[in-house]
């Protein structure tokens, strides 16, 4: 099997892994789907509408939580079932409104190692114009046998 091959494949079972662990929480009430998902880089998408505020254009909550769904999920994969990653830090500058369609974000890591990770996130409309950018930085804690595991 060619490298190529068994990174899409890869790819393709962090996408469903992605959607498998979205059931329940915040990511499936905004509508967040994963499109890709490889070691160098995730992308999400998310609709605009349902995730609004009162003017009308996407609110700079549900972006936030875009970047920070897509940098944890991409951090997860990234270290594995051993750890657990929370995040600790998130800046997102938002650019312009988004009134209508979906916005994609797309991640990549700038650094994983074994007690941090940081994430660089650029967030588009429909359109191909830059909406957002966005950094995140994560707390990457292995899981103890027996304990809590709960990120503290």
């Amino acid at each position: 099997m060619t490298g190529s091959l068994q990174e899409s494949e890869q790819a393709a079972a962090n996408r469903r892994l992605a959607g498998e662990i979205a059931e329940g929480t915040l990511m499936e009430r905004l509508g967040i789907e994963f499109v890709a998902a490889g070691p160098e880089r995730f992308v999400a998408r998310m609709p605009v509408a349902g995730n609004t505020q009162p003017y009308g254009v996407l609110h700079g909550g549900a972006t936030a939580a875009l970047c920070e769904t897509l940098a944890s999920m991409g951090t997860a994969i990234v270290v594995g079932p051993e750890a657990r990653v929370v995040g600790i830090e998130l800046n997102v500058n938002h650019l312009r409104p988004v009134r209508e369609g979906h916005v994609t974000a797309t991640g990549t890591p700038l650094h994983v190692g074994r007690s941090t990770a940081v994430w660089d996130m650029r967030v588009h409309d429909d359109d191909g114009r830059l909406v957002a950018v966005s950094r995140l930085t994560l707390s990457v804690r292995p899981i103890e046998p027996g304990a809590d595991n709960d990120g503290r």
